[in-house]
């Protein structure tokens, strides 16, 4: 599937993050392909995936768009999304749709994360999600040579960490109405009606997690509404 057939495949469609951690039932190949498969019973248009080994199962099983990504962490503890060539290496080889890369300033490989993605792109045959925090960091992702970018990591970084528990609205409109590449609306966004808004300002897709596949945290919201 070409770049084009598949940006117009995900085109206004949901996209579901497959993922699981730690002692979660559902953190082996198996158990997030079980989640991959319900998603796209569901209708959705593509699948978000974290790992080598389940991404791979997940591209084997279903016939949807695949976003594929490595997690690690920075020296500071925060997430790392796809940060060192052996994973964008590992991904290409699984024949990854699109891989998700962290396109934030902080460095990895003695490169920022636009420079990352500039080697990347004359390294690999891959298309290139640039998750990113600030607008800063996605226009200089797009210039980098970035395929797509999403808003993913709004809130995840030290410098916006401040940031509410709803989802960067104002991102991305302002991102949609500057770059040229589709954008993606990913990043607490745990309603639908919080996923028709990101739709309504301009969202080539949206990415929704946890509201869908991570039952114990949907438990614990019950819970703690229950409780309060």
């Amino acid at each position: 599937m070409g770049m084009n057939e598949v940006f117009h495949t995900l085109k206004n469609g949901l996209i579901v993050s497959c993922q699981a951690e730690g002692a979660s039932p559902f953190n082996s190949p198996q158990g997030v392909t079980m989640f991959a498969l319900a998603a796209a019973s569901g209708g959705a248009a593509g699948i978000r995936s974290e790992g080598v080994e389940k991404t791979a199962m997940i591209l084997n099983t279903i016939q949807l768009p695949v976003i594929g990504l490595v997690k690690s962490s920075f020296d500071d503890g925060c997430v790392r999304i796809t940060g060192s060539f052996k994973d964008v290496e590992d991904l290409v080889a699984i024949g990854t749709t699109i891989i998700a890369m962290d396109g934030t300033f902080r460095k990895r490989e003695n490169c920022s994360g636009p420079e990352f993605i500039a080697a990347v792109k004359k390294q690999y045959d891959c298309i290139v999600m640039a998750d990113v925090a600030t607008e800063e960091e996605a226009l200089a992702c797009a210039s980098a040579g970035a395929d797509c970018i999403s808003t993913t990591l709004s809130g995840y970084t030290p410098e916006t960490r401040h940031k509410s528990a709803l989802p960067d609205f104002d991102l991305c409109a302002t991102l949609v109405k500057t770059l040229s590449i589709p954008v993606f609306a990913e990043g607490r966004i745990t309603t639908p009606a919080m996923a028709a808004t990101m739709k309504s300002l301009g969202a080539w897709s949206v990415v929704v997690g946890s509201a869908i596949t991570r039952p114990a945290d949907i438990t614990r919201w019950f819970i703690h509404a229950l409780n309060e």
